[in-house]
């Protein structure tokens, strides 16, 4: 089935934390009172272009940025809940951000190097050790929460991750669509200003959402779906990405396996 660009973008977050969509947005992005969603006739966005040339040059743009953020709650087919993420990454392979799975708790991730550190809260260590023995999970909470561990990127534990730190292999599949988007109003995200685009792909329904200023960036994605509706927001892009070792005390968790 031919994937549309903005599908391909929704999809690009499906990585190695079991990532399979992409949040449930609101209809309008910007909502707040005296902001017109009313496109500008003195300066219309993208005049002349159909709402398919706009998505190829989002999709151009969003791929060509060295790093980027990217913010949302994301459908978790294997675990049938959601995981919420708000990650920098960049195509060195760095990241940092953090991650939470059925709004349980929290877990800090950071990729430096060959190395992944990762720090999780007692709620978070809990609420994915459910259905285990409780003197284990204690264990677990005991040795794990609130402190930094370390695992080699190029292990079999980490090496799903280290693959979602790398901005080139998160949006790999979001190049080469056709897209047959159409235009839609103007807005704002975040404050930036923006165009609305519409796809379809079959029975889903997706909202991209356009910079009209600088470089065309994505800035949103909504997957209107009725099996998994969901979104994610793109901000911050080509600035650097916070990732760097933490400092103090770090348990390694290859030397503990071994």
């Amino acid at each position: 089935m031919r994937r549309t660009a903005l599908a391909a973008l929704c999809l690009a977050a499906a990585a190695t934390t079991g990532l399979t969509g992409c949040l449930s947005g609101q209809d309008n992005a910007d909502s707040s009172p005296g902001k017109s969603n009313k496109p500008s006739r003195k300066a219309e966005p993208f005049a002349g272009l159909t709402g398919s040339e706009i998505a190829d040059r989002a999709v151009n743009a969003t791929t060509g940025a060295s790093s980027l953020r990217m913010k949302g709650d994301v459908a978790d087919d294997e675990s049938g809940g959601t995981i919420r993420i708000d990650m920098a990454l960049n195509k060195k392979g760095e990241c940092a951000g953090t991650m939470s799975m059925g709004g349980e708790g929290q877990a800090e991730l950071i990729k430096t190097g060959d190395t992944v550190y990762m720090k999780y809260d007692e709620e978070f260590l809990r609420e994915q050790s459910k259905g285990e023995p409780k003197a284990d999970v204690d264990a677990a909470v005991a040795l794990l929460a609130g402190k930094w561990t370390k695992m080699s990127a190029t292990g079999k534990d980490a090496e799903d991750i280290a693959g979602f730190c790398d901005l080139d292999t998160v949006l790999g599949d979001a190049e080469d669509v056709n897209s047959d988007a159409t235009r839609g109003r103007t807005t704002t995200v975040d404050g930036t200003p923006a165009i609305v685009l519409n796809e379809k792909d079959g029975k889903d329904r997706y909202t991209l959402y356009v910079a009209t200023e600088g470089k065309p960036y994505l800035l949103r994605v909504d997957d209107r779906s009725a099996k998994a509706p969901a979104s994610l927001t793109f901000s911050d892009y080509d600035k650097p990405v916070p990732a760097k070792k933490p400092s103090g005390d770090i348990l390694d968790l290859d030397a503990l396996s071994g």
